[in-house]
């Protein structure tokens, strides 16, 4: 059964209603390290959703398990932000609203859901699969 995701190495996207969703997994306690990461699978793998112009909200969930990795989500974001940007929007200035959450879960990774802002809904959240 074909579910839609792109994986290239420790990445993986999907896209469809206009969201994109991406799962990179792993944590480490660099946030540079995920730049190129994630770009390198966009350049090599994705063939999804192009950039568009408008606002999005962009959630950012880092999944941990046993103690909190000590990283400063803000680091975190900026270099998911600037990961993405030219595959999900033009700009990373598009991002009407940004959350960045931590939290206790069954694996360790980092969830990323792109929408446009206007199809914003607080009480949708990436599903752990």
């Amino acid at each position: 059964m074909d579910d839609g995701w792109i994986q290239h190495g420790k990445v993986r996207a999907r896209s469809g209603e206009g969201e994109l969703e991406i799962t990179v997994e792993g944590l480490t306690t660099q946030a540079k390290y995920y730049k190129p990461l994630i770009h390198e699978f966009f350049r090599k793998a994705w063939r999804g959703a192009r950039p568009a112009w408008g606002e999005y909200a962009v959630d950012i969930l880092m999944d941990y398990v046993g103690d909190p990795p000590w990283i400063d989500l803000d680091n975190l974001a900026k270099a998911i932000l600037d990961a993405i940007k030219g595959y999900a929007f033009h700009d990373d200035a598009q991002v009407a609203r940004l959350l960045v959450e931590r939290r206790a879960g069954q694996r360790e990774r980092i969830t990323i859901l792109i929408r446009p802002a206007e199809a914003y809904d607080p009480n949708v959240r990436p599903v752990r699969r």
